[in-house]
């Protein structure tokens, strides 16, 4: 049984993002109000806002939290056409310093602002542990960016390795989790798209390059998020796309003899019309083999497959519409209508509970 619990943000506006860091103890929200919140999960299984400052002159649309082996960092990007790095410094508590659950326990601290985009930067995504730490960005005028930082004992230095030259504006970018793979991303497009609204892209270890080895035609309509599955052994990659529906798509990879890139098998599975509301957010849960989604109708929705790779919708959780005007139903998109929190917690999608 799901217990749903409102907390009061106290972000002076709409709310664009709520994340939750490696082990779902952790969540940070940002806003328009141009800020960023963070709060922990007391001994009590209470949020608590544990620090909360000004990060961009501009709305705030994306905050995502880096793999805990490269210490507490966040990063964020902006209307403002720049994305920040900020590591968490704890206070000292030989001075006299509050424990970690107040606001005075810690504080975070600028360590890099990447301001090679012209235009808003829509998304932005750390990369799988394995490929060390890179970050990846996206932006309105259809560049995607991969920065790469060669010290990770010094956060202020950050190399643009590549940039990535789209036709259509961008809305948001994913890694492929896949330790078996060459590194690989897709690319959400926005409305502008007239092509094709999903993109992938993979790195040629020989080229030292990405390029795009697949275009997804038959995604008609503007694509909101895009979240790789966990491979965990799979000969093949799992990719659910938020659109005006659910999608869930596979991905088979094979060698082109022709060239040094990889040419990919696209089917899908499985599609979900269930509701006329726009689906903003999909995550999966750590096996990859149940995905959580949620739209402006309020609710999330879970899907799983059975043997036969036969999706269907095994639960959908509702929360109070009394508390439609708390934190977790007001988040909001860039330029777009109110949309539910993104990355949801490890334990909203546990196995045990279906």
């Amino acid at each position: 049984m799901f217990e749903t619990k409102a907390l009061t943000a106290d972000h002076k506006d709409l709310i664009h993002d709520i994340t939750f860091d490696y082990y779902g103890r952790r969540m940070a929200t940002c806003s328009s109000d141009q800020s960023v919140k963070v709060w922990d999960l007391n001994e009590n299984g209470e949020w608590i806002c544990s620090s909360s400052w000004k990060t961009h002159s501009g709305s705030v649309w994306r905050v995502v939290w880096a793999h805990p082996e490269f210490g507490q960092m966040l990063a964020t990007c902006s209307f403002d056409r720049t994305a920040c790095v900020w590591e968490e410094q704890i206070a000292d508590s030989s001075a006299g310093a509050a424990t970690k659950y107040t606001p005075t326990g810690s504080h975070w601290v600028k360590r890099a602002t990447l301001v090679d985009s012209r235009t808003s930067v829509t998304d932005i995504a750390f990369a799988p542990k394995h490929l060390g730490l890179q970050l990846a960005t996206c932006s309105t005028d259809g560049f995607i960016r991969v920065y790469e930082a060669p010290d990770v004992m010094n956060l202020s230095q950050w190399t643009l390795m590549h940039e990535i030259t789209g036709k259509s504006g961008c809305s948001c970018v994913t890694w492929n989790p896949s330790r078996s793979h060459q590194a690989m991303i897709a690319v959400g497009m926005d409305a502008s798209s007239t092509s094709g609204h999903l993109q992938i892209y993979e790195l040629s270890e020989t080229l030292r390059r990405w390029h795009r080895i697949e275009n997804v035609v038959s995604l008609s309509d503007p694509v909101h998020d895009v979240a790789f599955a966990p491979n965990l052994g799979r000969s093949f990659h799992t990719l659910a796309v938020a659109s005006k529906d659910v999608r869930i798509l596979t991905l088979s990879p094979s060698r082109d003899a022709s060239t040094s890139y990889t040419k990919l098998d696209v089917r899908q599975p499985a599609q979900f019309e269930e509701t006329a509301a726009q689906v903003w957010r999909v995550e999966w849960n750590v096996t990859g083999t149940i995905l959580a989604s949620a739209g402006d109708d309020g609710c999330v929705r879970m899907y799983k497959a059975n043997h036969l790779d036969n999706w269907k919708c095994v639960r959908v959780l509702k929360g109070d519409e009394t508390d439609s005007q708390h934190m977790l139903v007001s988040a909001s998109s860039p330029g777009h209508m109110p949309q539910p929190p993104r990355n949801l917690p490890p334990w909203l999608s546990d196995v045990q509970q279906l």
